[in-house]
């Protein structure tokens, strides 16, 4: 598989997990019995290990790695601020108004991610 079919496999699931946590949180902030369907915990993790696996091939057929560029290492590090927020966003908040937080939070550090992926500087609001 070449590099920029990853790189579209990457782009779709990462679009795809973006809108699944996007409706996730819409449903935690609605307290619909949607959020407890099988298909709603078992998809995000088929997506996300998708998304992961395509990142490590890219970083691996391009050469380009983590605390060696730059933006790639924003990428990572907001990737784990992601994590941590989503999963108090949906999982670990214990008032709604925390969820609230976290949901904002998560979605703002998605859209720093994808940013940075497009300009390739960790700074691309600059």
């Amino acid at each position: 598989m070449d590099y920029y079919t990853l790189k579209h496999i990457h782009m779709g699931c990462a679009a795809l997990s973006g809108s699944l946590f996007l409706l996730r949180g819409s449903w935690m902030l609605l307290d619909s019995p949607k959020l407890q369907q099988r298909w709603v915990k078992v998809m995000p993790h088929i997506v996300d290990s998708l998304l992961l696996l395509s990142a490590l091939a890219m970083v691996f057929l391009s050469a380009q790695y983590p605390f060696v560029q730059g933006w790639l290492t924003a990428k990572v590090l907001a990737l784990l601020v992601y994590i941590g927020l989503g999963t108090v966003a949906l999982k670990r908040g214990k008032t709604k108004s925390a969820r609230v937080a976290a949901l904002v939070g998560a979605l703002v550090t998605f859209a720093y991610i994808a940013a940075v992926a497009v300009k390739k500087t960790p700074f691309p609001f600059l």
